[in-house]
C-alpha cells in the first residue's frame, strides 16, 4: 500500500467527522462547528503527538478535503493548525464552574454524543478524547481565535470566555476590550466597594469595573464635565456596552426634590440583575472625599421616594478622571454609602506597559509564596 493511500485511509475519519456535522449545523452551528473543530484538533495532535503523522501531512489533509468536501471552506492547512492549537491549549485545562462537563469520553462509548458517534467504527477504539468542555461551546469560533490569538495567559483567556458569554459580545467589542487590557486592569486594579456594598449587593463585586474606557467619545485631554456628559449620553449605546449587561437608562440630570429645593443627578440607571437603581455622579478632576456626601444624600433620596418596594437599595458610582488608591480606599471603609468610585479613561491604556506590570505582579506573588 502507498504512503499515500495509507494516508488517505486515515483521513477518512476526518472527512466523516465533517459529513455528520453538517448535517447539524442548521439547528446549532455554533455548538456543532465547535465540536467538530475540537475533534479534529484532538485526531491531528494525538496523531501528531504519537509519530503517527508527521507535520507535513496536515497539508495533504487539507488537500484530501478541499477534494473530498469542494464546497466546504474553512479546513485550510492554517485552520486546522488552529483546530489542533484551540484543542490543545484546553485539554488539560478544567474550567471551575464547568468541571462537571469535563470528562474523559471512550469513543467506543460515545454513541449518545451526536458528533461522535460516527466516527466510532474508524477511530482506534483506545484513543480517549476529552469531552468539549461546555464553556467553549458557548461562543462561535472567531471569540475563540481573537481570545487564543491576543491572550497569553490561560486563565487571561479563560477571563475573556466567561465574560464574552456573560455580556453576549460581538467579536468588536471582544477585540475592543482585550486592546482595552481589561484583564490586566481587573487583576492590577481590583475593584474597590464601601463594607455597605458587600452587605447589600455583594455580586455587585462581578457587575462593576473598577476604570472604565470612553475611547468613543473622542473627548480632548483638557474637557468640562459638560463636554462628558453630553458625549455620554450621545454615545449611550456604547456607554451601556462598557458598563455591561443588564444596565438600563433611566435619565439624565435626574430630578430630585428634597424639602423645597431642587437637584439634578447626572445619570441613573437600572441593574436588571441586581434589581437596583444605579445613580453616577461625573466628575472631570480626581475623587475628592467630599464628592461621597453628596452622593449619599442622592441614593438617600432615591431609596425614599423613587425606589420601589421589590427593590433593593440604590448603589452609587462617583466616575472620576483619577483617583488615589490609598484616599479611595480610606474615604470608602467607614462611610454607610453603598458606593464605589471608579475612573474614566479617554483612551485607550497602554497594554504593553499593563502586560510588564502584569508580569512584574505575578513574578512578586510567586516570591512570596516560595518564601511560605
Amino acid at each position: 500500500m502507498s504512503k499515500e493511500l495509507s494516508h488517505n485511509t486515515q483521513f477518512v475519519e476526518v472527512s466523516d467527522l465533517i459529513a455528520s456535522a453538517k448535517s447539524r449545523a442548521v439547528q446549532a452551528v455554533n455548538s456543532t462547528l465547535v465540536d467538530l473543530y475540537w475533534h479534529v484538533g484532538a485526531i491531528i495532535s494525538q496523531k501528531v503527538e504519537a509519530a503517527e503523522w508527521g507535520d507535513g501531512v496536515v497539508t495533504q489533509l487539507a488537500e484530501y478535503i478541499a477534494k473530498t468536501h469542494p464546497n466546504i471552506r474553512g479546513f485550510t492547512r492554517a485552520n486546522l493548525a488552529r483546530m489542533r492549537q484551540f484543542y490543545e491549549t484546553y485539554k488539560d485545562h478544567t474550567f471551575p464552574s464547568f468541571a462537571a462537563n469535563q470528562e474523559l469520553v471512550t469513543l467506543d462509548e460515545a454513541e449518545e454524543s451526536s458528533i461522535v458517534s460516527p466516527l466510532v467504527r474508524h477511530l482506534d477504539q483506545t484513543r480517549k478524547i476529552l469531552a468539549v468542555p461546555v464553556l467553549l461551546r458557548k461562543l462561535p469560533w472567531t471569540h475563540h481565535m481573537i481570545i487564543i490569538g491576543q491572550s497569553k495567559r490561560l486563565e487571561e483567556r479563560e477571563f475573556y470566555l466567561k465574560l464574552a458569554i456573560k455580556e453576549r459580545w460581538g467579536k468588536r467589542e471582544l477585540e475592543r476590550q482585550i486592546k482595552g487590557a481589561l484583564f490586566e486592569r481587573a487583576v492590577l486594579n481590583p475593584l474597590k466597594v464601601s463594607p455597605a456594598v458587600r452587605q447589600t449587593h455583594e455580586e455587585a463585586l462581578s457587575v462593576f469595573k473598577d476604570s472604565y474606557v470612553v475611547e468613543f467619545l473622542n473627548l480632548p485631554q483638557e474637557h468640562a464635565e459638560s463636554d462628558l456628559h453630553r458625549g455620554l449620553l450621545l454615545k449611550l449605546k456604547d456607554f451601556l456596552i462598557e458598563l455591561g449587561r443588564d444596565f438600563c437608562f433611566v435619565g439624565s440630570e435626574f430630578p430630585i426634590q428634597v424639602g423645597g429645593r431642587d437637584f439634578a443627578l447626572d445619570l441613573l440607571f437600572f441593574h436588571r440583575g441586581l434589581n437596583c437603581l444605579v445613580a453616577i455622579e461625573l466628575k472631570v478632576g480626581r475623587f475628592e472625599p467630599e464628592y461621597l456626601g453628596k452622593l449619599s444624600f442622592y441614593l438617600e433620596a432615591l431609596d425614599r421616594d423613587v425606589k420601589k418596594d421589590h427593590e433593593k437599595p440604590a448603589i452609587g458610582v462617583l466616575l472620576c478622571a483619577s483617583k488615589d488608591s490609598e484616599v479611595v480606599e480610606y474615604a470608602l471603609n467607614r462611610t454607610l454609602t453603598p458606593a464605589l468610585i471608579a475612573e474614566y479613561q479617554t483612551k485607550l491604556p497602554d497594554k504593553k506597559i499593563l502586560q510588564a506590570k502584569l508580569h512584574e505582579f505575578y513574578l512578586q506573588n510567586a516570591k512570596e509564596e516560595g518564601d511560605l
